[in-house]
């Protein structure tokens, strides 16, 4: 005898249908790493032997005893709130700049985006080079202007501003979006803002930024989680400017130099692959996703908010 469904659970079923690619990478690629992270961060568990658990034992161990924890932390906030916020001033300064040229468009537009399609390993490897106290072209110009230039990434102080420089370097990406929203602002609302007449920074202030506002948010928000993620560049930075070279099953301690290019992501790697301590590495990488997820609600909380002022 066929089973016969009602027309309702026919529905949820074809529902359920739809939404089963989503579901199925949702709990492969989320929802059983996290778990699966949770469940380990209460274990000692050195990839070798079964795990046995040692209930807060690590997460005790990453806030009391792990020296290098506070460092990494602060240094990657650092960059959290230095480099979204230059990177999305940046972008958009340059968006608003190639949107209002005459003529040129397609050459600067291409000049500017160019630099983001050089692969990070590359780009921080050239910039290494370039920033080089001793050798490097950058030094030697600025010395012949009378200019003390510093170690760039050899100098604690302006190893992670290096980072920086190194980001806004490669700001196509943000550059073409903001480029997208500032094209799409209705022209007729610039018209009646001149008819008014409002100069540049009233137009801007009244009628580009309440229409750019989601596209800001959306920088924002995504540059928060891709800088708690900073990993690549910092590494690569820090190895080629110790200038250690690196052989097969060679170990280097991230950070160089004093630490201050290290970050939570790269203590996680350490402390994962390189010490073997898997709780501590989850630990951290809850800590980073707990982070992650408090800045990104409240960022979108304050963008409910100020919908809801201006309704």
């Amino acid at each position: 005898m066929a089973l016969t469904l009602s027309r309702p659970a026919r529905r949820r079923l074809r529902v359920l249908g739809f939404l089963s690619p989503w579901l199925i990478g949702f709990s492969v690629f989320f929802a059983y790493p996290l778990i699966a992270t949770v469940y380990f961060s209460f274990m000692h568990y050195n990839q070798i032997k079964e795990p046995t658990f040692v209930g807060l034992k690590n997460w005790r161990y990453v806030f009391e005893q792990m020296p290098l924890f506070g460092p990494a932390l602060w240094n990657t906030l650092w960059l959290v709130v230095v480099m979204v916020a230059l990177r999305v001033v940046f972008g958009l300064s340059l968006g608003l700049l190639v949107t209002k040229l005459k003529s040129g468009v397609g050459f600067f537009r291409t000049a500017f985006y160019i630099p983001y399609l050089a692969p990070p390993v590359a780009a921080t490897v050239a910039f290494v080079f370039l920033l080089n106290p001793g050798t490097g072209p950058v030094n030697e110009i600025l010395g012949k202007v009378g200019i003390d230039a510093p170690a760039w990434f050899n100098d604690p102080t302006w190893a992670k501003p290096s980072l920086v420089m190194l980001s806004l370097w490669g700001i196509g990406d943000l550059m073409v979006i903001f480029m997208a929203a500032l094209l799409d602002v209705p022209k007729e609302q610039y018209e009646a803002a001149d008819l008014d007449g409002a100069g540049a920074w009233a137009k801007f202030r009244y009628v580009t930024w309440p229409s750019i506002t989601p596209i800001v948010m959306f920088a924002v928000v995504t540059g928060v989680v891709q800088t708690m993620q900073y990993y690549t560049q910092a590494l690569v930075a820090g190895k080629v400017a110790s200038g250690v070279s690196i052989g097969p099953g060679s170990v280097i301690q991230p950070g160089y130099p004093d630490h201050s290019t290290l970050t939570v992501p790269q203590l996680v790697y350490s402390m994962g692959f390189q010490n073997f301590n898997t709780g501590a590495a989850c630990v951290l990488s809850l800590v980073l996703f707990a982070i992650a997820m408090a800045a990104t609600l409240l960022l979108m909380r304050k963008r409910s908010g100020l919908l809801a002022a201006e309704d």
